[in-house]
């Protein structure tokens, strides 16, 4: 089986966007392609199980909460 995943992450502004994209970019490795679109984060991954992909996109995301977080609060 493959499973494919597309998250669309869309953030207040451009500017933003692209702050946290260039914050966990360097953690993608070969486990998320992602880029920039605007004021939106486009990722994409794939896994031949369902569990491989659960623990990727949970640590994506969790990746991606605390670099949104630190934006904020430096506003």
């Amino acid at each position: 089986m493959k499973i494919n995943c597309k998250l669309t992450l869309e953030f207040e502004s451009e500017a933003i966007a692209k702050t946290i994209y260039s914050s966990v970019k360097i953690d993608d490795h070969d486990f998320i392609d992602s880029t920039v679109d605007k004021n939106r984060i486009i990722a994409k991954t794939n896994s031949s199980s369902v569990g491989s992909i659960l623990h990727t996109l949970d640590d994506y995301l969790a990746c991606i909460s605390v670099a949104e977080k630190i934006t904020q609060s430096n506003k």
